[in-house]
């Protein structure tokens, strides 16, 4: 008869790795944690020194004025990723939740990566060329399509009604302008 030693019952939950995160990967440095802490802190830095060129109108009756909202947007986002970097350099790391699908030691897909940045980036040309509810309609459908989407079709034809609630809402209850683009232009309800 043999003695068994009694395993904790976090580390029996997660089949017997403790659930700290530092058995997941203890031979390999966290870039990729890392990475996203720097890319977050960049960014609220960023928030930060671009607060400061808002103009405030002189003699502005505002208490609170224009800067604060991303002052503090960036304030929060340099505090977090922090307390990210310093959780990280003692060892403690993020432990994919049980239940997710997904396995850590799988390569990137880099081609659906290329696929999801290209498309994101032809927002930058179809958003004035092409209108707003057309651009959203290649953002959502490319994005569906992208990630393994099997009916293409049904994909666009949602991204375009998001693409026509949005333009609806923003332009005629808001009163904000969304490029309608040259083959809603001629509706005057598209144009806010």
């Amino acid at each position: 008869m043999t003695e068994s030693t009694p395993v904790p019952l976090d580390a029996a939950a997660s089949g017997g790795t403790p659930a700290s995160g530092r058995g997941r990967a203890a031979g390999r440095a966290p870039v990729g944690e890392f990475a996203f802490a720097a890319v977050c802190a960049a960014l609220g830095v960023y928030a930060i020194v671009g607060a400061g060129f808002i103009r405030v109108p002189p003699g502005s009756a505002s208490v609170l004025g224009p800067r604060v909202f991303p002052y503090a947007v960036g304030v929060l986002l340099v505090a977090a990723s922090v307390a990210v970097i310093v959780q990280i350099a003692r060892g403690r790391r993020g432990v994919p939740d049980d239940g997710e699908d997904v396995d850590p030691d799988a390569p990137t897909d880099w081609l659906t990566v290329g696929k999801l940045v290209a498309i994101f980036l032809s927002q930058l040309v179809l958003i004035e060329w092409a209108g707003w509810p057309v651009a959203v309609a290649v953002l959502f459908g490319g994005a569906a399509v992208a990630l393994g989407a099997r009916r293409w079709w049904a994909a666009i034809a949602i991204g375009l009604a998001l693409g026509l609630v949005t333009q609806l809402v923003f332009g005629s209850w808001l009163g904000l302008s969304l490029p309608a683009g040259p083959l809603l232009d001629w509706i005057p309800i598209f144009h806010g």
